[in-house]
């Protein structure tokens, strides 16, 4: 469910709506820009040894609260964002960490970019777009 939160809130920002948040926002998540998974995959075929086979976890391997998520996005818009926050969903994990140590220790993982620059990009990205 949070795989599409990044797009959905960056485009109620963008379109002057609140970001729809199921509980109190302070759930966390590691979210991570494309470009790290990119290079994790083209690490991982380029892996021997015991990596060959592997199951990686990749992501920034820092947790974020959907609240500062939110308001990470509003300050690199430039937009005041207040939320709206609904029930919470049945069976949402309240913290979600992934432990990339695996992946840096077999395929010389590093995520190339962090988050706030992933965030800058992505809102960039939404603003070049028709409409944004």
């Amino acid at each position: 469910q949070y795989a599409a939160a990044i797009p959905k809130f960056v485009t109620a920002v963008l379109a002057g709506r609140p970001p729809v948040v199921f509980g109190d926002g302070e759930q966390t998540r590691d979210f991570t820009f494309v470009e790290n998974v990119v290079e994790a995959n083209l690490a991982a075929a380029a892996a021997t040894g015991p990596a060959v086979g592997g199951v990686f976890n990749i992501a920034c391997g820092q947790r974020i609260s959907v609240n500062d998520l939110i308001r990470a996005i509003g300050r690199i818009a430039g937009r005041e964002v207040t939320p709206r926050y609904d029930p919470p969903r049945v069976g949402d994990v309240l913290h979600s960490e992934a432990d990339i140590s695996h992946a840096a220790r077999l395929l010389g993982f590093r995520p190339p970019v962090d988050l706030t620059e992933g965030l800058r990009r992505t809102v960039q990205w939404f603003q070049m777009q028709p409409g944004g």
